[in-house]
């Protein structure tokens, strides 16, 4: 009986352009390389209307300027992420979703992909702040069942 060979640890990398998830985007490249795992990153975007329910727009913005914006910008996240893959010998895929709730996509794409682990960063927002603007990270942590590596 021939031994078949173990798929190749998938790392989630949820990603949005901060600060925390390039230092995620750092930290995942550096467990994937030495385990020639592969990197799935994902961003996440907020449909026009929750938006809009949820925050101050900055000005007036109409639904097809909103989407050509966010898809601008998702382009722009994750082809970064694929040039920090490809120069550390690292295989990598990108998506992009469009949720309501970054945390149920992040949760639910780990679970359908067959992720094996999910490193995200963390703004570290606490007390009232996390309150008033939620912490995505926290509700992934609460509702993962794949093991969650938050970088702060």
């Amino acid at each position: 009986m021939a031994k078949r060979k173990a798929a190749p640890l998938n790392i989630l990398v949820p990603v949005h352009g901060s600060a925390p998830s390039r230092r995620a985007l750092r930290e995942a490249v550096a467990i994937a390389r030495p385990a020639r795992a592969r990197i799935t990153a994902l961003h996440v975007v907020t449909p026009f209307e929750a938006l809009t329910y949820r925050e101050a727009l900055p000005a007036v913005i109409t639904l097809p300027d909103f989407e050509r914006h966010a898809m601008r910008a998702a382009d722009r996240i994750l082809s970064a992420v694929q040039r920090a893959a490809r120069a550390a010998g690292v295989a990598c895929a990108c998506h992009t979703a469009w949720q309501a709730s970054a945390a149920d996509a992040i949760v639910t794409f780990a679970r359908r992909h067959g992720c094996n682990l999910i490193v995200m960063g963390s703004h570290g927002r606490r007390g009232l702040q996390r309150m008033l603007l939620g912490s995505v990270t926290h509700t992934v942590l609460a509702n993962s069942r794949v093991p969650v590596m938050v970088c702060r």
